[in-house]
């Protein structure tokens, strides 16, 4: 190994006159060597640079033209969900201006009958009262008359002896056998 590093030292020592050797000044070879390396990826790396930046190219190209039917459609789909949502707000107006106008009609209809139900309430109440205002004037008009009844009939007990009692019978019956006489 020692040999193979030797041998490179020497060749860095050879003279430079005429012949071919490695240069061993760094300042110097750099730009010529640089030069040459750029030369050459410039001469070879140029096809597939321009190959690369067209792939790109056309690679952000269609990613454009993907985003702008994106939008495209984005935007139909906006005016349709639009439209839907005018046209639901109007069925929902709709809806809403019916709604109220049969919410009015029942509570006109609940009131009305309501308003029936009471008038027909008043008037059994009214009948009722009337009933009851009857059936109390005949209980006492019966009570009147059997106080009545019951002060005659003291009356004619306390007044009347057998005598006049045979008296009153015997004119009823002649009143009775006359009225007989008269419908014959």
């Amino acid at each position: 190994m020692k040999n193979v590093i030797d041998s490179f030292v020497s060749l860095g020592h050879w003279p430079s006159a005429g012949s071919f050797g490695f240069n061993t000044d760094i300042l110097a070879t750099n730009p010529i060597n640089l030069s040459v390396v750029l030369g050459v990826l410039i001469y070879f790396g140029k096809g597939v640079l321009n190959d690369l930046l067209d792939n790109r190219k056309q690679r952000i190209l269609s990613t454009i033209r993907n985003s702008e039917e994106l939008r495209k459609g984005a935007i139909e789909q906006l005016e349709r969900a639009r439209a839907r949502l005018r046209k639901v707000e109007m069925e929902a107006d709709e809806y809403r201006m019916n709604g109220y106008s049969e919410i009015e009609r029942e509570k006109v209809n609940l009131i009305n009958a309501t308003s029936d139900s009471l008038e027909r309430l008043e008037n059994y109440k009214n009948e009722t009262l009337h009933f009851e205002q009857q059936r109390a004037i005949n209980q006492v008009r019966q009570r009147v008359f059997q106080q009545a009844l019951q002060g005659a009939l003291g009356t004619l007990n306390s007044c009347l002896n057998s005598e006049l009692h045979f008296r009153t019978i015997r004119a009823n019956i002649g009143i009775l056998g006359t009225m007989q006489e008269i419908t014959d």
